[in-house]
């Protein structure tokens, strides 16, 4: 574990905010994550529970004993590895994640829970800024092509790891850009696509192919789903042309409210404010990637 005593001695410090007045000025996230040595504090409040109800708590049940313990040793390329070894995508849950490890944490108890989550996103903005995370392709290929359908972070995720498996893995998006509901139903503020943007870039590296704007199937006249799709396929060619097909399709279809006013054309749903803003703003940001400052 951390410091034996660390969550007797420190107290949990949360992640600090650009100010007010530069945050007017533009869409970009505005959350400053901790630094070396505030990670660090926070790491030492872990407990090492001997029932980490932190690890079923999290829905991708990292192992976030293990990677506390790191930071708080210092050993931050190592914690990156722990970290992705059950998280593809640490950058998106570190960002938008609701934290349920944090509700489960043992010190929430009758304290203030360990800031896991800003651990996580420290570990994977150094692990970026230092260059850590690579492309992993297959050392051998099966000659199984695998067919997914959506880009979301399900699509990605499975993606990833069957391309990593060897198959040859082909990602089929009706949208012009590839994220699903992280590209198109996030904010900047939350999440800048850019981090989107270097996973594609990282996967196309490890041999997986992405053909956006192409239809699975057929989309009902009355859908309100976002479709750019030039092109479309059937669930027929796609069995015909894929030893496997693998269905990750979101829910864009929101929940409406039938509330007096509710037809009025200033009354909108989050979801279509959401996908005009992120469809109108280029394809990738221009914001470098940053990481706590390193103690040395």
């Amino acid at each position: 574990m951390g410091k034996v005593t660390g969550f007797m001695e420190y107290e949990r410090l949360e992640e600090g905010y650009a100010p007010v007045e530069s945050r007017l000025k533009n869409y970009k996230e505005f959350v400053i994550g901790l630094d070396t040595d505030g990670a660090k504090v926070q790491a030492a409040r872990c407990m090492d529970c001997g029932t980490p109800f932190c690890n079923n708590g999290c829905p991708v049940n990292n192992v976030i004993p293990d990677f506390n313990d790191l930071v708080y040793r210092n050993d931050w390329k190592n914690a990156a590895t722990v970290l992705h070894s059950t998280n593809n995508f640490p950058e998106f849950t570190g960002r938008i994640c609701p934290a349920p490890c944090e509700a489960a944490c043992t010190l929430n108890v009758n304290d203030d829970a360990v800031g896991i989550k800003s651990i996580e996103h420290a570990i994977i903005d150094r692990a970026w800024h230092e260059g850590w995370v690579t492309p992993q392709p297959a050392k051998q290929r099966t000659g199984n092509k695998v067919a997914v359908v959506g880009s979301g972070p399900a699509g990605l995720a499975a993606a990833q790891q069957l391309a990593r498996a060897g198959h040859d893995v082909t990602v089929f998006e009706k949208n012009s850009r590839i994220g699903g509901l992280l590209r198109y139903g996030i904010p900047d503020f939350k999440m800048e696509k850019s981090h989107i943007d270097r996973r594609v870039e990282q996967m196309k590296a490890e041999g997986v192919v992405f053909r956006t704007g192409v239809l699975v199937g057929a989309m009902p006249k009355d859908s309100k789903v976002t479709n750019d799709a030039k092109e479309t396929i059937t669930a027929d060619e796609l069995k015909a042309q894929f030893d496997a097909v693998l269905l990750c399709g979101g829910s864009e279809q929101s929940r409406d409210l039938p509330v007096p006013g509710r037809d009025l054309e200033v009354c909108t749903s989050r979801w279509s404010s959401c996908r005009s803003k992120t469809r109108s703003t280029p394809a990738t940001s221009s914001r470098a990637s940053f990481a706590p400052k390193a103690s040395m």
